[in-house]
């Protein structure tokens, strides 16, 4: 038994091969019916002819519909008239299941693709999407195992937010109430006193009435934490993260790009470094834009849509006011109005794919930033823990795989880039 793409080549021509999948589609002239069949590999056409089958055999082939799944034994023969440059004539084949009206059929509405997802993942282009976003997974671990970094895990409910009240999910835990994790910071914080350099891929949670092209209420996060390190380490670290994934996905999925419009040379030029912003210089830079924008406005979807139009790389966006970003990141020595932090923003008006920054170590300058932000801080009392044993300086942040595929793709909108999307509307399939 071999894949489509195993046998794609000359040295099978004339062999005989052992193939199984799905129909993809069919035609059928007289004594002659010629079926696509697809596996996760690829696409091979068949050829099924009165010649070689019986009558009864013929009549149950040439009258198969799309999605009928079988397995097929004949020659393989170079054919440069077949969609990939060769055919199948077949001797014989066993059928599993026969459909009758598979329900996906051409110029279905969004709402009916996303009510049947569980069978439009099937459609090709959404296969060549999921094996992109499988390398994103793989080239994330494979990049921070490389680098000497431990992958960790981290529970999904949680007691205490990273991020603030107003977006958290509450769920019950027998007596009491518990939320499920908006992020996995605050664990991987714990885990870089012993292990010092951490990573995790997991979901993450956030209950934001957003119906913004980029939001989803449950997306995959991949997070890192590192000791020793400040926030301008942390953003050389990320940069050469992403020119890792994004040239891992130009070598190992050029057919998947190519399948689905993407331009393989702009993503062959993603190269670190990439350039650093200052928040105040940037609104400035956003005058000459038109974008009616002030010190202080916190950055959007739209404001960074129409904020990464007007560059072909990622950059990073540093030194934010400190009222816009949360209550553990580190102030500025040189101006505490302002945060050691970044956002980096995907070209092309893709905006903020990774959030991060480096966190503050001392105990007291926590303690009282949480007082300002209103924070019991009984409730974070193993968080405030880290800082009075043997605290260090360290940084970390958190990179949206979901917007990440959503940009190394050009997709229109997010729920594309993820197999089952959930969003503030949307919970099943």
């Amino acid at each position: 038994m071999s894949y489509i793409r195993d046998v794609l080549n000359e040295e099978h021509d004339g062999s005989a091969v052992h193939l199984r999948g799905w129909v993809y589609r069919t035609r059928s002239s007289g004594k002659l019916s010629f079926i696509v069949l697809r596996d996760s590999t690829g696409i091979i056409q068949l050829l099924a002819s009165t010649r070689k089958l019986q009558d009864d055999k013929y009549r149950e082939i040439s009258s198969l519909t799309i999605e009928s799944s079988l397995e097929v034994m004949g020659i393989l023969r170079k054919d440069d008239r077949a969609p990939t440059g060769y055919e199948v004539e077949i001797e014989d084949f066993k059928l599993y299941q026969r459909n009758e009206n598979y329900p996906i059929t051409k110029d279905q509405g969004e709402e009916f693709l996303l009510d049947n997802r569980h069978l439009w993942v099937r459609s090709r282009e959404f296969t060549a999407m999921m094996k992109v976003r499988s390398t994103v997974f793989k080239a994330f671990a494979d990049f921070y195992f490389k680098h000497g970094y431990y992958e960790v895990h981290t529970p999904f409910m949680v007691s205490t937010a990273a991020e603030g009240g107003s977006t958290l999910f509450k769920v019950p835990f027998f007596d009491e109430e518990v939320y499920l994790t908006q992020s996995s910071q605050f664990y991987l914080e714990t885990m870089i006193f012993s292990l010092e350099n951490v990573f995790t891929i997991a979901p993450s949670f956030r209950a934001e009435k957003s119906r913004t092209w980029r939001h989803l209420t449950e997306y995959w996060h991949g997070e890192v934490e590192a000791a020793w390190l400040h926030n301008e380490d942390m953003m050389q670290v990320e940069e050469q993260m992403i020119e890792y994934i994004v040239q891992e996905v130009v070598k190992n999925n050029t057919e998947e790009l190519n399948a689905l419009g993407r331009d393989v040379e702009f993503l062959k030029r993603i190269k670190a470094p990439f350039r650093r912003i200052r928040y105040a210089d940037l609104i400035k830079m956003t005058e000459s834009w038109g974008l009616g924008m002030k010190y202080g406005d916190d950055l959007g979807a739209d404001e960074e849509r129409a904020i990464m139009v007007h560059f072909d790389q990622p950059i990073f966006v540093t030194h934010y006011p400190s009222k816009l970003k949360t209550f553990y990141h580190m102030p500025d020595p040189d101006n505490p109005d302002e945060i050691l932090c970044h956002d980096m923003l995907a070209p092309e008006g893709y905006g903020e794919i990774v959030g991060g920054g480096e966190r503050i170590s001392d105990l007291n300058l926590l303690e009282k930033r949480m007082e300002d932000y209103g924070l019991n801080k009984d409730n974070y009392y193993w968080y405030l823990d880290l800082r009075r044993y043997g605290s260090v300086p360290h940084s970390g942040f958190g990179l949206g795989l979901d917007r990440l595929v959503l940009w190394i793709l050009h997709l229109d909108n997010i729920k594309e880039a993820i197999p089952y999307p959930r969003t503030i509307r949307r919970t099943k399939p």
